[in-house]
């Protein structure tokens, strides 16, 4: 969804054109795939952060445009909502000192977004979910003026015959709730990790992070709240499901085939299996056709950027134009902090890395269902959540990580060839974080139960932390005085 198209109205022949370049770009995947035309290079990382615009009140600040004209970088972008933005990384070879590197450049960009806010009056915030948000922030009236969204804001009506979106969260509180645009998609921001990686083993590593979801989102859990309810550690999880309810073909809205789903199995021997779902499961939502050279797989990337699985397969080109095939992890919220962010990547890497040398693949450690289980346990309870692991053990999140995990994604950072000193220092970050038990979720949680509902003070106290960049466990639980908190 990362690009702009050039209308907004669509024609029957439209969706016909459209779904004919679909099918021959998916079949020149596979010849490609096959003739060994993808990049077969290293491993190589990437990030895409989300953030939030506020205002002097700590709410949501509309303002991603004039944002944008004084961050006057490409890396930087906008989202659904005009007042979220999204900043990235350029990719990283996962050897050496590349924690480092990596949190130098998040570092950089992120001062370059903090000052380009602060040019336009307002400032920036990574958090899963804005405490401050409330319902009527999320109005058409908010939306980034770019015509895909208004599209795709249409197409889904379309496809769901007029229905309002019923969000239904059952956690710690109950909260329903309908909307009528798909602005809701706007309350969840997250912290996106890339990997490219090979052809011939792309398969693995998907499966791997569909393994590894579970673990890193009760990790890095940070969406304890939504509208002023307290409800799941991850809250974004089924948010960002029900914003975006509708199914495949027949409108399967709560079949097996979601567009917004943890996916409906294992690769078995191709990442181009995921391809080939979306092609003959999922309709087309926008049709905007295009004269590029098949090469390209301009409609199969749009269509694929249509449909968000929490662990998405992308095809994506080099500066040479060779195409690569990376996997996208989308289970983490964006924040506490960009220390957090990195210690957490740490561990997606090295874990990865480590689950696809298991003997028979990484899909024989537990049944596909059990890593879909384990997911939305994992995001409703965080840390508290107990997993099915190996011989249909069930396990509490903490001894799993601590016992088993941390040890593998060393292993697997060092087989990546990750300097020692870089590895220990960001994973020993993850694990005090698990041993406290102190994520952003119970973070937040912990500071409302000593000072109320106040979600302007929890916000304003979040700014304050997050810009030191000490991890979140390390965070004190004081009021920051609004006076002071212009310095953050």
């Amino acid at each position: 969804m990362g690009q702009e198209i050039d209308h907004t109205h669509f024609k029957a022949g439209d969706f016909a054109r459209f779904r004919a370049y679909l099918e021959a770009e998916t079949r020149l995947a596979h010849d490609l795939f096959q003739q060994g035309r993808f990049d077969h290079g290293d491993p190589l990382a990437g990030f895409e952060i989300e953030a939030w615009l506020l205002d002097r009140h700590e709410g949501p600040a509309p303002l991603n445009e004039a944002f944008l004209q004084q961050f006057d970088d490409p890396m930087a972008t906008p989202e659904l909502a005009a007042f979220n933005i999204e900043v990235n990384t350029r990719p990283h070879p996962l050897i050496g000192r590349a924690l480092t590197r990596i949190h130098r450049e998040m570092s950089a960009t992120w001062q370059q977004a903090r000052q380009a806010a602060a040019a336009v009056g307002a400032r920036v915030l990574m958090t899963g979910i804005l405490p401050t948000l409330r319902p009527e922030h999320l109005r058409l009236g908010n939306m980034s003026s770019m015509k895909r969204y208004r599209a795709l804001n249409r197409e889904v009506f379309r496809s769901r015959q007029g229905r309002p979106v019923r969000l239904d969260i059952a956690g710690r509180e109950h909260l329903l709730h309908l909307h009528r645009d798909v602005m809701l998609e706007a309350a969840t921001t997250s912290f996106q990790i890339h990997l490219q990686t090979p052809p011939d083993t792309a398969h693995q590593v998907y499966n791997a992070a569909i393994i590894a979801s579970a673990p890193m989102v009760a990790a890095g859990a940070n969406a304890p709240f939504l509208f002023g309810k307290d409800l799941w550690d991850e809250t974004r999880i089924p948010v960002f499901e029900q914003a975006v309810e509708i199914g495949g073909y027949e409108d399967a809205a709560r079949g097996p085939l979601r567009r917004v789903s943890f996916g409906s199995g294992y690769a078995r021997e191709s990442i181009l299996e995921c391809f080939d779902e979306n092609q003959a499961h999922f309709p087309v939502l926008l049709p905007m056709c295009s004269d590029t050279p098949p090469e390209q797989f301009a409609h199969l990337r749009l269509h694929n950027g249509t449909i968000w699985r929490w662990n998405r397969p992308l095809i994506g080109f080099d500066d040479e134009g060779r195409p690569h095939l990376r996997i996208e992890h989308r289970v983490l919220p964006a924040g506490p902090t960009l220390t957090d962010s990195v210690a957490n990547t740490a561990f997606f890497y090295g874990l990865v890395e480590d689950l696809i040398t298991e003997p028979g693949g990484p899909e024989t450690l537990i049944p596909f269902a059990a890593a879909k289980d384990n997911f939305y346990q994992a995001a409703r309870l965080g840390l508290g959540a107990v997993l099915q692991w190996r011989d249909g053990q069930r396990i509490g999140t903490r001894d799993l990580i601590l016992d088993e995990l941390l040890p593998r994604a060393r292993h697997g950072l060092q087989r990546l060839g990750l300097a020692r000193a870089d590895s220990h220092h960001y994973l020993e970050i993850l694990a005090e974080r698990v041993r406290t038990g102190r994520n952003g979720a119970r973070w937040q949680r912990d500071f409302v139960a000593r000072h109320g509902r106040d979600m302007i003070a929890l916000t304003r106290a979040c700014r304050r932390h997050q810009a030191t960049d000490a991890p979140v466990h390390q965070w004190d639980l004081q009021l920051v005085a609004a006076e002071d908190s212009e310095s953050c």
